[in-house]
């Protein structure tokens, strides 16, 4: 009954671990379908205009989620914080085999769900290669406290 009990909090913290990419790529997914409703009507009217310096910046337009893109970013949140606070309860009952199982679930979702994709032009500088640009990707362990 004990293995079951280590291999359900393993299987726990995978399903967290794929919650929090459902996040990111439900975000990724209501930003991509706003910049391709914005392009559509850039497309019929484009008016630039003029900075003060006299040379044209690019516009920009400030996305707000509807309410309900905003309801469903909204559970997700509560789904994912309420798997990590069952997680972060059940590393509090000190078992070393629970501790265990928790560090082979999160690694295990994490190269499950996780997968890191990073688009990068081939008209890059080489700095940008060696991923100074990129940094603001990758996220660290503690994603409430980075």
């Amino acid at each position: 009954m004990f293995a079951v009990t280590c291999i359900g909090v393993a299987a726990l913290v995978i399903v967290l671990e794929f919650c929090r990419r459902l996040g990111n790529e439900y975000d990724a997914l209501i930003v991509r379908q706003f910049k391709r409703n914005l392009n559509a009507r850039a497309a019929a009217v484009h008016v630039p205009s003029v900075d003060s310096s006299g040379g044209y910046e690019t516009p920009f337009a400030t996305f707000r989620a509807t309410p309900l893109q905003q309801l469903i970013r909204s559970v997700i949140h509560a789904v994912v914080f309420g798997l990590a606070y069952m997680v972060m309860l059940l590393a509090m009952y000190y078992n070393g085999f629970v501790l265990i199982s928790i560090i082979i679930g999160a690694g295990v979702g994490k190269f499950l769900c996780d997968w890191m994709v990073v688009k990068i032009p081939f008209a890059a500088q080489h700095d940008d290669m060696r991923g100074k640009n990129i940094s603001h990707q990758i996220e660290e362990p503690s994603v409430c406290c980075g």
